[in-house]
């Protein structure tokens, strides 16, 4: 499930990009506000998808999908030229994206469960929260 909403979180982040850039600097108010309430969706999504999915693979994920569904969303309305270098390269970040979904976070073997209280100071050691300062 967490899988889905990444992928939904990364749409979310193509239309609130591309609001972003109509809103000409946020003096348009449909694109401004289409910006706030996609921008509010996408982020509680990536933050609901960083529960199940280790940072590392999910921003990648996320970035790389909204990228390049961004530049399909302009090649598609126009606004950008189609050119077999682009989806090519497009073709390269669906690649990597699809890998990273593939590959395992880090090997079975070295996976802990969770704590219950992610704040809390009895949780399960792990080798990403030591190196994550956000965490």
């Amino acid at each position: 499930m967490a899988w889905v909403v990444l992928f939904v979180s990364a749409a979310f982040e193509t239309v609130w990009a591309t609001a972003l850039g109509a809103s000409d600097g946020f003096t348009r108010p449909g694109p401004t506000l289409v910006f706030a309430v996609t921008i509010v969706l996408s982020l509680g999504a990536f933050g609901y998808v960083l529960k199940h999915i280790p940072i590392s693979t999910a921003y990648a994920v996320w970035t790389g999908t909204g990228a390049a569904l961004t530049v399909l969303w302009g090649m598609g309305t126009g606004a950008e030229p189609v050119t077999l270098l682009r989806l090519l390269f497009i073709a390269g970040i669906v690649g990597c994206v699809v890998g990273l979904k593939l590959v395992p976070a880090r090997p079975a073997a070295q996976r802990a469960p969770r704590a219950a209280g992610r704040g809390s100071a009895e949780r399960t050691h792990s080798p990403d929260r030591e190196t994550d300062p956000v965490r």
